[in-house]
């Protein structure tokens, strides 16, 4: 175990101010959809909890990562999943390659201001047309004497609409699509950005969330964060701080393992409670999460912090925590039922439905993505698994829309609930006949 008193009085100390500061007004931001992160994040960064990790000489406290993990499972104390995200891209997304690679003099402009909560951050990574594909991005950054031209655009930004600046990847040359991009500091005031619209979601509604776009957009090359054409591994590198965050602040959300717990207690069905059924009390059972260092695997993430206190290149350990973490929601959220998308409901309308879309979308849900294709490939034949085959039958009279949603891509549905071929398969198959050569 690699917490201390220090790391739990520093959890307690931010536990007080959200139930004084945040969780009063949640059900109001929730319902007007923004809430006020320059205010908010003002008063986190009086008390030091926007630069827990990050130097001393731009205003953090210059602590080990240890206490960033402390801080992100302390904010799962909020009754909602969409402020803790906001200040998870000011303190571990957007920043962390600016405290590591940033000049002094771009971090005393952009970096102290965001750990003092003057300035709000969000990252500017994901596109229209590439999002877990990073290395296809399109926004470009061409040299112009002894700045930047910026044109292309920006989905999915966080804080987007709220921000005082985005760290931006942009290609700023041609060649290799890992070696051809570059971290930009740009300020959202400058002439030529535009937020596009502001993002309606099904859930972590308090959360701004913006599309944006590049017309000419002219920064000085100074803004850049390390050297050109490190842009991408730089940010490979934010991510593993991401996930990191991510996973130790679900992992260590008692609030809605209980609630759920609760309301299985509370609900009878066929004369007992709901959680009295094996199924669900399994569930239940295997919710019981301890924090990061108590979940499977996470002794091996504290080891590798002991010898690498910076949190950097834990890839391979975040990856189980964030994948149990992305269960945990979605098995929690399968016990309520119906009433798990209520909006009368209090906490679970709010966090799991929202949470449930927005891991998936942030982790790309990678080991569930391997673990399928592993179990396809073990099959004689390539094109279906029995899961597949069963929920494609489901939805066959959707066609194709509903059958690439459960990851069938290459297979198309008729009303006839026949199953016909991509072209690039060497055969096809029904669902109520059995196997026969295409034609």
């Amino acid at each position: 175990m690699i917490f201390t008193e220090q790391h739990t009085q520093m959890q307690d100390s931010l536990k007080r101010f959200i139930d004084s500061e945040i969780n009063p007004h949640v059900d109001e931001w929730e319902a007007a959809g923004i809430f006020p992160a320059h205010e908010v994040f003002r008063k986190m960064g009086k008390l030091g909890f926007l630069g827990v990790s990050k130097p001393v000489e731009f205003g953090g406290l210059g602590l080990d990562y240890s206490y960033s993990i402390a801080t992100a499972e302390a904010l799962s104390h909020i009754h909602c999943g969409a402020i803790p995200m906001a200040i998870g891209v000011q303190t571990d997304m957007a920043t962390p390659a600016l405290a590591r690679f940033g000049s002094d003099e771009l971090r005393r402009e952009f970096l102290e201001p965001s750990i003092s909560g003057e300035y709000v951050a969000c990252l500017g990574v994901s596109e229209v047309g590439a999002g877990s594909d990073v290395a296809s991005i399109k926004t470009s950054a061409r040299k112009d004497g002894d700045d930047y031209i910026i044109n292309g655009g920006k989905m999915w930004t966080t804080n987007g609409t709220q921000a005082d600046w985005i760290c931006l990847l942009a290609n700023t040359g041609e060649g290799n699509s890992h070696r051809n991009k570059t971290l930009i500091c740009m300020p959202m005031k400058t002439p030529g950005v535009e937020i596009a619209r502001k993002l309606k979601k099904v859930g972590m509604n308090a959360s701004d969330t913006a599309q944006i776009h590049f017309d000419d957009v002219r920064v000085p090359q100074r803004y850049r964060i390390g050297e050109e054409g490190m842009g991408f591994t730089y940010q490979m590198m934010q991510f593993q701080e991401e996930r990191l965050w991510a996973a130790a602040g679900w992992l260590k959300n008692s609030l809605i393992i209980q609630e759920t717990i609760d309301y299985l207690r509370s609900r009878e069905a066929f004369g007992k409670p709901l959680l009295h059924n094996q199924q669900t009390g399994r569930t239940a059972d295997r919710s019981r999460g301890g924090p990061l260092h108590a979940a499977p695997g996470g002794g091996a993430v504290c080891r590798r912090h002991r010898r690498d206190p910076t949190g950097l290149d834990v890839q391979t350990q975040v990856r189980p925590r964030r994948a149990r973490g992305g269960r945990l929601v979605r098995a929690v959220l399968g016990r309520h039922g119906l009433h798990g998308r209520d909006a009368g409901q209090p906490l679970l309308a709010r966090l799991p439905a929202g949470l449930d879309r927005w891991w998936r979308r942030r982790s790309h849900d990678g080991h569930h993505r391997q673990d399928h294709g592993h179990r396809a490939a073990r099959l004689k034949h390539p094109f279906l698994t029995n899961r597949s085959a069963r929920r494609l039958r489901q939805a066959s009279r959707t066609s194709l829309l509903r059958a690439s949603l459960f990851r069938t891509p290459f297979l198309f549905a008729d009303p006839n609930r026949k199953i016909i071929r991509c072209p690039t398969l060497p055969c096809s198959t029904r669902s109520t006949a059995p196997w026969r050569p295409s034609p």
